[in-house]
């Protein structure tokens, strides 16, 4: 029976890595080597305690079971032994340091953000991320691309529901990549498991983490620090290219991006109809101002004010007011500063929209030089 016993927690030992992979309730490698030290260090823990906690349970079980009432034993009546304390205070000292030793040292490697070869600011904000390559003049935001349709069950949901965004975060293969780590309002947490970096987001302060990723792919993440009523619906893709790959991309994105702010400018000398500016200001109203203001303009009652029938949305003589509070944001509330987030003709759309929808109807629209004025500065 002892023998039967010894090999079945012998099997249970050998098979866990196997199980590990299978049941999925264990850490995974990652892609990193950041990552796969942090692994390694909790399997040797988890090892660790395991043969300790074997040892504790088998002998105290032995002890039980040989020594117990009905086989007459008799208790042993013994005084201190300065011997034995030494003894049991050594071993798990011994013990504690040899676990600390390479948990140091990976700590101070996942601090290191020396000798970086890109660096890239996250902004968290209520709910989406920006991504700034410094030196490369290519920035841009990050949303949740699941529609609201799969939200309310309109739709079926697809495999990777509430998981994919609009432009996830590029990144090369091979190199190392620092990234400063802030947040516009309250305090997110930028979280991408596969890389072994998990950092807060706080407002006015910048934490520092780093990568360098082994191998391309697809890796996914989350906000993991609540954060508002969508903190669910801020998650992180990052796409990892080879070197000439993400180099090729780079260069389409500033080209991309270069002859967006051209578009901007030729915008400001043209008027859009009324019904263009409402079929886009509908588009850009649903992906980015619903989810507080509500698909009906109600509105949030005590959260986010309705824009229904009430308030600038309505009221001719303040259009301006309006429109500088949809670029510039309303300070000690939710109200977020759109105009580094959307461009001109969005800007000048959705507020068009806000203006006409619902019954509001002011007749009124509102263009690109408008909203361009405002940004510049225009007194109201």
């Amino acid at each position: 029976m002892v023998r039967s016993l010894i090999a079945g927690i012998a099997s249970v030992l050998f098979s866990m890595p196997l199980m590990a992979d299978t049941i999925q309730l264990n850490m995974t490698p990652g892609v990193t080597a950041v990552s796969q030290n942090v692994y390694s260090l909790h399997m040797t823990i988890l090892y660790i305690c395991i043969a300790i906690g074997v040892a504790v349970f088998g002998v105290m079980f032995w002890a039980i079971f040989h020594h117990r009432k009905s086989k007459g034993a008799k208790p042993a009546s013994f005084h201190e032994s300065t011997k034995v304390e030494i003894i049991w205070t050594l071993i798990p000292f011994i013990i504690l340091i040899g676990m600390a030793i390479p948990a140091t040292k990976t700590l101070i490697a996942m601090e290191d953000t020396s000798k970086s070869d890109v660096t890239i600011l996250v902004t968290g904000s209520q709910w989406k991320w920006h991504y700034n390559y410094f030196n490369q003049d290519v920035e841009y935001y990050s949303h949740l691309a699941t529609s609201a349709e799969q939200i309310s069950n309109q739709r079926q949901k697809r495999d990777n529901y509430l998981l994919e965004v609009d432009y996830p975060l590029v990144l090369p293969v091979g190199q190392k990549v620092r990234f400063l780590i802030t947040s516009q309002d309250v305090i997110h947490s930028w979280w991408v498991p596969a890389f072994a970096v998990k950092k807060d987001a706080n407002p006015g302060f910048i934490n520092e983490a780093w990568t360098q990723i082994d191998k391309p792919g697809i890796y996914r993440g989350q906000c993991a620090e609540l954060c508002g009523k969508d903190h669910g619906f801020m998650p992180i893709v990052v796409i990892a290219k080879p070197q000439a790959e993400y180099d090729d991309w780079l260069q389409k994105t500033k080209i991309t991006q270069r002859k967006a702010r051209e578009e901007e400018q030729r915008l400001l000398d043209m008027q859009m109809s009324l019904d263009e500016l409402m079929t886009l200001g509908e588009k850009t109203y649903t992906a980015r101002c619903a989810m507080c203001h509500q698909a009906n303009g109600q509105g949030i009652p005590g959260a986010f004010p309705a824009l229904a029938g009430e308030g600038v949305s309505v009221d001719p003589k303040r259009k301006l007011e309006h429109i500088s509070v949809v670029v510039h944001g309303k300070a000690g509330t939710a109200m977020q500063a759109f105009g580094p987030q959307l461009s001109l003709k969005e800007l000048a759309a959705v507020i068009t929209y806000e203006r006409n929808a619902w019954g509001n109807n002011t007749g009124e629209s509102v263009q690109a030089a408008e909203v361009q004025a405002i940004k510049n500065g225009q007194q109201l």
